[in-house]
């Protein structure tokens, strides 16, 4: 009984704190929430306990709060405590009325500025007052102060790669404490991203319908063994390469010189290592690559085909990464290093081991590249060939303050190829030795200014600095030649961007440019030596505006070249529209007019062992026109549940071509004659998406002549035209880091020339060569090939994490004939044998990363 009533006791001991703990907490909370009442009904109460009027507009105290003030202080002290706690002014017209409103009045502001994907404090941002000459930078915690700021002023807060963001002032203004401002990430300075996945992870689409590659988040694709740009781009409708190498990109059309490279804004005149098989770009502190086909910004020149517009990383990190691996071919490694919290540094390298180590990928990349020429022809004797490439970036990265940035790039590429051979000669050993040497060097410094809140400059220079060097023996002919081709540009240009407002931008820039070009050919028997240098300075004047909003996509400018060489001025008007109709459909519109002042002159006479026969040439207004190009194409766009339709009908027209930039196997390859070419066709795409899968198929119909007056007859089929090109593709994740990767293309032949029938040589002074038909009368077999990958991701541990890529190319082996072309052979049937080149065969790669 007693032990019963102690444990009713402690219960009603229990319940009693219990209930007076809840008490205390409610009352104390009900006095805390009441601490801060509405303005409004204070100044009720005051006018009452004090004798006195306030004047004042309900939409200026209308939800302002406030704690009471204390009891019996005087009306001064009053008035200072309502000044202090509000971002109202309180002032006295005489000892009885009290007029309150914002006008001139002063405040103190404070705030702490965040990343908001990762809450870290962002050092030295811009914190500005607008239309005033008050501002700050925030401190190593991301925290600024302001005194005396008009408190119906505006405040811009920026960082570099950040969205500056507006805010009131009288928004940050607390009693209690700082407030927080969340800054988001400007995610890329290209336009707004359109489809955050396109195909597979890391493509993208651009509002402006520009294709882009985020090689850092690079998913899979058939064949790959790793994000090469120039490589992905072939995957889009209209892009093909009709010998397989990314040197010979054709984009609707075009040929491979009528694309502009653009690495970091320098323009780039070599783009393959191995002879085209691989890009020469390190794809790992390449971050974007966006392709644009037509309807191109007016602030880019050059390129009547398309624009291949490769960005590094902008952004300092304030953090030590990187990475490295190797693949069959090559080893590389990136580091991002920081200097200080507004200085960085970005370094990359890769070099091939070809020189010292033969995989069976380089056995077929070589074979693939030395077909029927000097090196194939005399392997079985006693030759020995060395090749090794290599290329490194370097990346200056410095934050002046909050409204300057400076950035400085540097890029190396070279490919280096020798061939020894020796044979007896009597009692002597001969030994003959050819080499190529082929390098783009580029540098380019900008400064970056953010000058108001709505307006930013950018004033660059760079040059460009391409170079193929060689030289080759004939034992048979005991003849000696070499090759220079040299060209350099430089550019300075001042680009310009106002903001009226969030939707409706208007752009403008200047350039001034000037480019050399230098061709050299010796021969030593007979002696013969030749040297052509040319130079030409342009300028340029660009203007667009943009204007974005809702469902509607805008872009319209021009571009006004002037060409000093021969007072001669260039109108370029530019125009990109896409208007959404509804949540699924969207209509684009894409028109340009272009120029470009360079073209590839492919000689087939003066080639070194038969393996580079292209070289720069700068138009002359005269037997080297400037090239012109006019471009228009329309298209539909439907998505809706991950699927992706997308058809589009395009016409091109380019002018000022040359029969020798054609590389044309007949008749027609030494006439030297001006003339333009007509493509015309329709591109489909179709994408599908679901968790784990994505699949697509793409298919281009495009009919592409060539116009020339002097030739008989005078239209007939480019030697690009590829009349049908089906590609598909099936990429499947297994789990989160294993995805394989499908794909085949099935592409109609190009166009080549046969010998006539029954007539196949004729003689041209001394010499006897191949009588050839009508030019590109007949096509080759058509092409088809099958390619596979797959990826597997893992870590190591939390900070350094690996990925395995495996890729087979041509899994089937087929043999496709990618070139065919004849020479005079009086062993062979009718004099002529027909030589074929060929595309890969099955060839297998593998490469392994680790990145920290």
């Amino acid at each position: 009984m007693v032990k019963k009533l102690l444990s009713l006791t402690m219960i009603n001991r229990f319940q009693f704190f219990f209930i007076s703990f809840i008490l205390i907490t409610s009352i104390t909370f009900a006095q805390n929430s009441s601490d801060k009442i509405a303005l409004s009904s204070l100044l009720l109460n005051l006018e009452k306990t004090y004798d006195i009027k306030f004047s004042y507009s309900d939409n200026d105290i209308k939800n302002v709060t406030i704690t009471p003030p204390k009891k019996g202080i005087s009306l001064q002290d009053l008035l200072a405590y309502l000044n202090t706690k509000t971002t109202l002014q309180f002032n006295t017209l005489d000892n009885r009325y009290v007029t309150i409103s914002y006008l001139n009045k002063l405040i103190s502001i404070c705030g702490s500025v965040l990343n908001v994907s990762n809450l870290e404090p962002l050092v030295l941002a811009s914190v500005r007052i607008n239309n005033s000459k008050i501002g700050t930078v925030t401190n190593d915690k991301g925290d600024f102060y302001l005194q005396n700021v008009p408190v119906n002023a505006t405040v811009s807060i920026s960082f570099i790669s950040n969205k500056t963001k507006e805010v009131l002032v009288k928004e940050l203004f607390s009693s209690s404490g700082c407030k927080t401002i969340y800054l988001d990430e400007e995610v890329e300075e290209l336009s707004e991203v359109r489809i955050a996945q396109f195909l597979t992870s890391g493509l993208q689409k651009n509002v402006d319908g520009s294709t882009v590659l985020n090689t850092e988040k690079f998913g899979i694709l058939p064949g790959l063994i790793e994000p090469d740009i120039l490589k992905t781009i072939k995957i889009l409708p209209g892009v093909e390469s009709v010998n397989e190498s990314i040197s010979n990109i054709n984009v609707r059309g075009g040929t491979n010189d009528q694309n502009l490279m653009l690495w970091d804004g320098i323009k780039m005149y070599h783009s393959g290592h191995f002879f085209g098989l691989i890009s020469a770009y390190n794809p790992y502190l390449t971050k974007k690559v966006a392709v644009t086909k037509n309807g191109t910004s007016s602030a880019f020149s050059d390129g009547v085909s398309s624009t291949i517009n490769m960005q590094t990383s902008n952004r300092i990190t304030n953090k030590f990464s990187g990475g490295g691996g190797f693949n069959f071919l090559s080893a590389d490694a990136f580091l991002r290093v920081p200097i200080k919290d507004n200085i960085e540094f970005h370094i990359s390298g890769r070099r091939s081991f070809t020189d010292y180590l033969n995989t069976p990928t380089y056995n077929n990349y070589f074979a693939r590249s030395f077909q029927n020429n000097s090196v194939a022809s005399n392997s079985e004797n006693d030759a020995d060939s060395n090749f090794y490439f290599y290329d490194y970036s370097f990346k200056f990265l410095y934050d002046v303050n909050f409204n300057h940035a400076i950035r400085a790039n540097f890029i190396h590429i070279k490919n280096n190829f020798e061939f020894k051979e020796e044979y007896a000669s009597n009692t002597n050993t001969i030994e003959e030795k050819s080499n190529l040497i082929q390098e783009n060097i580029g540098a380019k410094i900008n400064w970056e200014a953010d000058w108001s809140s709505n307006f930013s400059t950018n004033l660059s220079a760079f040059f460009s600095d391409y170079r193929i060097n060689s030289s080759d023996y004939n034992k048979e002919t005991d003849q000696f030649q070499t090759q220079f081709n040299n060209v350099l540009e430089t550019e300075i240009k001042l680009h310009s961007k106002y903001e009226f407002s969030d939707v409706f931008h208007f752009t403008n820039g200047f350039v001034f440019n000037e480019i050399g070009i230098r061709n050299t050919t010796t021969v030593n028997a007979p002696s013969f030596s030749k040297t052509l240098k040319e130079v030409l300075l342009k300028s340029a004047f660009y203007s667009e505006i943009e204007y974005q909003k809702n469902k509607t996509y805008a872009r319209f400018g021009f571009r006004v070249s002037h060409f000093n060489k021969f007072n001669k001025f260039i109108l370029e008007p530019r125009v990109n529209i896409r208007q959404k109709i509804n949540s699924e459909f969207s209509l684009k519109l894409e028109g340009e007019f272009k120029n470009q002042t360079t073209a590839q002159k492919i000689d087939f006479e003066d080639n070194f062992l038969g393996i580079e026969k292209r070289r720069w040439i700068l138009s002359d207004n005269d037997k080297t026109p400037i090239i012109k190009s006019k471009q228009a194409s329309f298209g539909v766009e439907f998505s809706k549940n991950k699927l992706i339709l997308d058809i589009t009908g395009f016409y091109k027209k380019v002018s000022g071509i040359t029969a020798a930039n054609q590389g044309f196997y007949n008749n027609t390859q030494t006439f030297n004659s001006i003339g333009n070419y007509e493509t015309k066709g329709v591109e489909f795409l179709i994408n599908k998406q679901a968790k784990n899968i994505s699949t697509w198929l793409s298919y281009t119909y495009s009919k592409n002549d060539y116009e020339f007056d002097i030739f008989n007859p005078q239209t007939f089929s480019n030697s690009l035209d590829i009349t049908h090109s089906l590609s598909a593709a099936f990429n499947y994740s297994f789990t989160k880091n294993f995805k394989i990767s499908l794909g085949n293309v099935l592409r109609s032949g190009k166009p080549f020339t046969k010998p006539i029938k029954g007539n196949e040589t004729i003689q041209n002074g001394n010499n006897t060569i191949v009588n050839y038909d009508n030019p590109n009368k007949e096509r080759l077999d058509n092409f088809f090939r099958v390619d596979v990958s797959g990826s597997y991701k893992f870590k190591f541990s939390e900070a350094i994490k690996s990925t395995i890529r495996v890729g087979f190319t041509n899994i089937t082996d087929r043999k496709n004939i990618i070139d065919s072309y004849y020479i005079v052979d009086e062993t062979a049937e009718n004099n002529v044998r027909r030589i074929d080149n060929y595309s890969l065969p099955f060839t297998p790669n593998l490469s392994f990363r680790v990145n920290f």
